[in-house]
C-alpha cells in the first residue's frame, strides 16, 4: 500500500513527527496519549501504526484505528485491515501471481482501459528459488542429461491460455545486458528496453534470461554449475518471463536464480526492520505466498504467509483483513544446554506452543531467556511457527537485533535512525526488564534448560524423539501398526537384510538404513550455528578417518552463496564434500520432493526386502512419499545430526553407546569425540560471519457493481474425503508421475517423460496444474476405498482419474462439490490449492472444519467453504456422498450464515458458510478476490 501523504485532510496528521535528524518523519503513536497503547504487545503495535498511517476514510478508517486500540476488549471479535509494506513471491507461486497480472492486462485493454495502469500499488519481490532440482550429484553425475547437448531436456513449459505458450530457443553472447562474454547454454541477448504494457510473443522471446552467473563471487564447484546450467536450460521460457515482468510492470523486483532460497535473501538483503518513503520512516512488514514467510519475524519484522490470490490483493492496492489476533507472550526462561542446537530449541518450542493450542494466533517472545538467542536462533523459530499452527511467532526488535544488522546490511547512519525510531515508538524492547512487559491475551513459560537434543519424525514434525531414545523408538515404530508412527513389519523380518552390489563393492540394507542425507534449504540455512557445527563435525569425522558409504545419496543446498561463503572461509566446505555434502545448487530441493533417483540397486534392495529405509534432512517437511516414494520413514535433524546418521548409515544407532563409525586402523569412533564444542563453534562464527558476507549479497542483486449470488443445484460430490486433507493432497506437487493425467497431456504434447519437469516449475500452466489437482498418491477417497488419485462417475459408475470425471461433469453441465471431515486443507499455503479445484468446476466444500488459511483461499476464488453444524458430519447425517446436492443462497449474505442443503434422496440439512469477515462475502459475491479487483479497473 502506497504511503498516504500528509496533507491537513489526513486524520493523523496532528500525530506526524520528526526523528533527531531533523528530516525523517514519522507518524507517532505515543502521540495519541492513549494509556492503551503501552499495553498493547508490540506486534499488534506494528498493525496500529500501519492503520494509522494508511488511514484514507475508505479502506481503513478510524473506526479501525480505534479498534486496534481497544485490542483487549476486541481481540477475537474485531475486524480490521492491514496494509503491509511489501510483498514477497517464490517463484512456484508468483508465476501464477504474474501470469494473472498480465491476463489482467488483457482484459482491461478489451474495455478500453490503458493496459499500463495494471501494475502492483505495493511494491513486489519475486525470489526465483523453487526450479533447482538435483540432476548432478557425487552419485547421478554420470547419469544426468547433458545441459549442452541435443539430448537435454526441451525449455518449452508452457504459460497459462493467456499469455503467450512458446517463445523460440535462442542462444547468445552476453548475459543480462553485462559486457563479459557468457557461453551458459540458456543465456540470451538482452533486449531493447522494454515501453510496451502488455504482454506479447515477440517481447517475451526477446527478453533475456535471469542469468546469475555474473552475479556470483563465490566459487562454484562442478555440480553447481552443472545443476546450474541444467536449471536455467529446464526453465528458459518462464525465466524469461520472469524478466519480461520485472521490466513491464512498475514496483516489481525479480531476484535471479542461484541467488538463494526466499527466505534467505528476504533475511539477507529484502528486509529492513523499518521502510522510508517519500521522507518518512515506517516499520517494515510483510505478507508472502509461502508459509514460512514467517521466518521475518525473528528479525522484528512483522510478516506471514497468505494465499496466492490474497497476494495479488495485497499488490493491486487491497488490505488484507483480518480478525484481530489473540496474542499469546512465551515467556522464556533458563539457560541452554551447550550441546542443544537452536533446531533442537525450536522442536521443543514447537512441541509446546503445539499442545497450547495456539492455532491462528500471534506468538510473542518476551523473558531474560530470549537475550540468550543469536538473530538467527530467532529467525529459526520463527521459522517453524506454521507447523504449530500459529500466524506469526514475533520477536520485538531488541539490542541482539541491532547488532546483527550491524554486522550485516545497515550503515551506521540508517541503524542510528533505525534505532532512534524503535524507541520513540517504543518498538524497542529489553528482554531483562520485565516492566516493558506488555499485556497478553495468555502467557505460556518456556524453559529452556529442559530442552534436549531431538529429531522429528518418521512422519511428522510434530512426532519428536529424544537422539538418545531414537534406536528404540525406531523398533517400536516397527512393531506399531501402520499410522503416524507404526509400519507393522512382522518380527520375523525385522532382521531382515539384502545384500546389493554398488560402484563394484558389497553393500547391504536393513530396515532404518538411511539412504537420503540432506542439508537443504528452509528451517536451518539461515542459522550460521548449526550450519557450522555441521561443517565442523565433517572436519572432524574426516580427521578421524570416518566416511560416508556412496550410495547414501547425499547433498548440501544451502539457502544462499552467503552460507556457502562462510562454511568456505571457516574451511569446513571441504570436509562436507569429502563426505558427500557437495553443494549441489541454491534453491529448494530434496524438501520439495526434488531429490535425485535413488541408485537402481539400492531401489531394488528396498523393494526385495519390503524395507523401511530412512532419509535425514534438515528441512521442515517430510510427510511420507513427498521425497521418495520408496522411503518410509523421514526424519528431520540438525544439520550436523544429518551428517552424523549419514556416518553411521542407519538411524538405529544409539550415540551413547555405540561408535558412529570405525577407522580404517580399527579405532571405534563416538559422536562425543567429534562433536565440537560451544566455544569452537562460537569461536568459528565470529571468526567467519563478517559484513563482508553480505555485501557479496548486495552485489549479485538489483466501489462496484456485484453480481447477484447464485445458488448451487443438483450437484454431483466429485470427491468424498475425510480428515485431515493437507495441502498436499490437493494441490500438484514435486515430479510429474509417468501414469498420470498431467504426464498424458504432456506426452500429447510431444513431451518426452525426461522433459516432464515438475508441478511447481509448471505452475504458469493451468492445463498441467489443473490435471495435477488432487493427483496425490496419498488421497484417501472413499468412493474407492483405497489410495490413488481416483474418484468415482456416479452417474456412469466408472472409476476415472480426477481430472477426466471433471471433465466429464463439466461437459454434461453439473456442478460438483467436496465432502470432508476435519481440518481440510491444512498445510502450507499454495494458491493451486483453490485454482485447481475451481477449474475443476467445484462450486462448495462441505467440511466438518477448515484450515483458515485455505478457507480464505476457497473464498478468494469463489468457492464456498461450508462447515456442518457441532457435532455432525456426513456418517452422522447418513450421506453415501452419491446423492445430488442443492444449496440455497439468499440474495444477501450475512456473516456465519446457516444455509441449507437439500439431497435428491430426500434429505435436508444445514450447514455454515465460513464468511467470517465483510470481505469474504464481497470477494465470493464477486466470485472471487481477481474478479473483484478487475472490476476496480474498468
Amino acid at each position: 500500500m502506497a504511503l498516504t501523504s500528509p496533507v491537513k485532510e489526513h486524520p493523523y496528521s496532528h500525530l506526524i513527527d520528526t526523528l533527531k535528524d531533523g528530516k525523517t518523519k514519522f507518524f507517532n503513536p505515543q502521540k495519541l496519549n492513549d494509556p492503551r497503547y503501552d499495553k498493547l504487545p508490540l506486534s499488534i503495535r506494528v498493525l496500529l501504526e500501519a492503520a494509522i498511517r494508511n488511514c484514507d476514510g475508505y479502506y481503513t478508517k478510524d473506526v479501525d484505528v480505534q479498534s486496534i486500540l481497544d485490542w483487549q476488549q476486541l481481540q477475537n471479535k474485531a475486524e480490521v485491515p492491514f496494509s503491509p509494506a511489501r510483498v514477497l513471491l517464490q517463484d512456484f507461486t508468483g508465476i501464477p501471481a504474474m501470469v494473472d497480472l498480465a491476463a489482467m492486462r488483457d482484459a482491461v485493454a478489451k474495455h478500453g482501459v490503458d493496459p499500463s495502469l495494471v501494475n502492483p500499488k505495493c511494491p513486489t519481490d519475486l525470489v526465483v528459488d523453487h526450479s533447482l532440482q538435483i540432476d548432478y550429484s557425487k552419485c547421478a553425475i554420470q547419469n544426468a542429461p547433458n545441459p549442452g547437448g541435443g539430448d537435454g531436456p526441451n525449455p518449452s513449459q508452457g504459460l497459462s491460455r493467456s499469455t503467450p505458450s512458446r517463445p523460440s530457443s535462442r542462444g547468445g553472447s552476453q548475459c543480462g545486458g553485462q559486457q563479459t562474454s557468457c557461453n551458459r547454454a540458456a543465456c540470451s541477448d538482452p533486449p531493447a528496453s522494454s515501453g510496451q504494457s502488455s504482454a506479447s510473443v515477440q517481447q517475451i522471446e526477446n527478453t533475456p534470461l535471469l542469468c546469475p552467473f555474473h552475479l556470483k563471487p563465490v566459487s562454484e564447484t562442478e555440480t553447481t554449475v552443472k545443476n546450474q546450467e541444467m536449471e536455467l536450460i529446464r526453465n528458459k521460457e518462464r525465466l524469461q518471463f520472469f524478466k519480461w515482468c520485472s521490466k513491464a510492470f512498475k514496483n516489481v523486483n525479480v531476484v535471479p536464480p542461484d541467488v538463494g532460497t526466499v527466505h534467505q535473501v528476504n533475511l539477507e538483503y529484502l528486509s529492513r526492520v523499518v521502510q522510508f518513503s517519500k521522507g518518512f520512516i515506517y516499520p517494515d512488514s510483510v505478507v508472502g505466498t509461502d508459509s514460512h514467510t514467517t521466518m521475518i519475524n525473528g528479525l522484528g519484522i512483522l510478516g506471514w504467509g497468505v494465499g496466492g490470490i490474497e497476494s495479488e490483493a495485497v499488490m493491486l492496492g487491497q488490505p488484507v483483513s483480518l480478525t484481530l489476533p489473540q496474542v499469546v507472550g512465551c515467556k522464556l526462561v533458563g539457560s541452554v544446554n551447550p550441546l542443544t542446537t537452536s533446531i533442537d530449541i525450536v522442536l521443543g518450542i514447537t512441541k509446546h506452543l503445539r499442545q497450547a493450542g495456539i492455532a491462528g494466533k500471534f506468538v510473542e517472545f518476551f523473558g531474560p531467556g530470549v537475550s540468550q538467542l543469536s538473530a538467527p536462533d530467532r529467525t529459526t523459530i520463527a521459522n517453524m511457527c506454521p507447523e504449530y499452527s500459529a500466524t506469526v511467532s514475533f520477536f520485538p526488535v531488541d539490542q541482539v537485533t541491532l547488532k546483527h544488522f550491524k554486522k550485516t546490511t545497515f550503515i551506521p547512519e540508517k541503524l542510528e535512525l533505525l534505532e532512534s525510531y524503535m524507541k520513540a515508538v517504543k518498538l524497542f524492547r529489553s528482554y531483562e526488564d520485565p516492566s516493558q512487559d506488555p499485556e497478553y491475551s495468555e502467557v505460556i513459560e518456556i524453559n529452556l534448560s529442559s530442552m534436549l537434543p531431538h529429531v522429528s519424525g518418521p512422519k511428522r514434525p510434530q512426532d519428536r524423539v529424544v537422539v538418545t531414545d531414537m534406536k528404540e523408538d525406531f523398533q517400536s515404530c516397527l512393531n506399531e501398526k501402520v499410522g503416524f508412527k507404526g509400519f507393522n513389519i512382522p518380527k520375523e523380518k525385522q532382521e531382515t537384510r539384502v545384500p546389493f552390489e554398488h560402484g563394484g563393492q558389497e553393500y547391504e540394507l536393513a530396515h532404518g538404513s538411511v539412504v537420503i542425507a540432506a542439508v537443504i534449504s528452509c528451517t536451518n540455512n539461515c542459522n550460521p550455528t548449526v550450519m557450522l557445527t555441521a561443517g565442523l563435525l565433517a572436519k572432524k569425522a574426516v580427521e578421524a578417518g570416518l566416511v560416508v558409504k556412496p550410495y547414501i545419496r547425499t547433498s548440501l543446498a544451502p539457502g544462499s552463496g552467503m552460507v556457502t561463503h562462510y562454511l568456505s572461509t571457516s574451511g569446513v566446505l571441504p570436509y562436507l564434500k569429502q563426505l558427500g555434502f557437495e553443494v549441489i545448487g541454491y534453491g529448494c530441493a530434496t524438501c520439495v520432493g526434488n531429490t535425485a533417483p535413488l541408485p537402481e540397486a539400492v531401489v531394488d534392495a528396498i523393494k526385495q526386502g519390503d524395507l523401511v529405509a530412512c532419509s535425514v534432512l534438515s528441512g521442515n517437511r517430510h510427510f511420507e512419499g513427498r521425497l521418495c516414494d520408496c522411503v518410509h520413514a523421514n526424519y528431520l535433524a540438525s544439520p550436523p545430526l544429518v551428517v552424523a546418521y549419514a556416518i553411521a548409515g542407519t538411524v538405529g544407532i544409539d550415540f551413547e553407546h555405540e561408535p558412529l563409525g570405525v577407522t580404517p586402523s580399527g579405532k571405534e569412533v563416538y559422536l562425543r569425540d567429534i562433536w565440537p564444542s560451544r566455544e569452537e563453534i562460537q569461536q568459528t562464527e565470529e571468526d567467519t560471519i563478517i559484513s563482508s558476507i553480505f555485501k557479496d549479497l548486495r552485489a549479485r542483486l538489483e466501489t462496484k457493481d456485484v453480481p447477484p449470488t447464485q445458488s448451487i443445484e443438483n450437484a454431483h460430490a466429485l470427491l468424498f474425503l475425510g480428515d485431515k486433507v493437507t495441502t498436499d493432497h490437493i494441490s500438484p506437487a514435486g515430479s510429474i508421475a509417468r501414469a498420470s493425467t498431467a504426464a498424458k497431456y504432456l506426452l500429447s504434447k510431444r513431451l518426452t517423460p525426461r522433459e516432464f519437469n515438475s508441478y511447481g516449475a509448471r505452475r504458469g500452466n493451468d492445463a498441467v496444474m489443473t490435471r495435477g489437482t488432487f493427483a496425490s498418491i496419498k488421497l484417501q477417497n472413499r468412493f474407492i476405498g483405497k489410495l490413488g488419485p481416483k474418484t468415482l462417475h456416479i452417474p456412469s459408475g466408472q472409476t476415472l482419474d480426477v481430472f477426466e470425471a471433471a471433465e466429464r461433469y463439466q461437459r454434461d453441465g453439473i456442478p460438483l462439490i467436496i465432502l470432508a471431515g476435519k481440518d481440510y486443507g491444512s498445510g502450507n499455503s499454495r494458491d493451486w490449492v483453490a485454482k485447481g479445484p475451481y477449474l475443476l468446476g467445484v462450486r462448495a466444500v462441505i467440511a466438518e472444519s477448515f484450515e483458515k488459511l485455505h478457507k480464505n483461499q476457497l473464498v478468494g476464488m469463489g468457492i464456498m467453504p461450508l462447515e456442518f453444524l457441532p457435532g455432525q458430519n456426513a456418517d452422522s447425517l447418513e450421506l453415501s456422498g452419491k446423492e445430488r446436492f442443492t444449496i440455497t443462497l439468499p440474495e444477501t449474505l450475512s456473516l456465519r450464515e446457516q444455509l441449507t442443503v437439500k439431497t435428491s434422496q430426500g434429505k435436508s440439512f444445514f450447514v455454515t458458510a465460513r464468511f467470517d469477515t465483510e470481505m469474504d462475502v464481497i470477494f465470493f459475491r464477486h466470485g472471487g478476490l481477481l474478479r473483484y479487483v478487475a472490476r476496480g479497473f474498468l
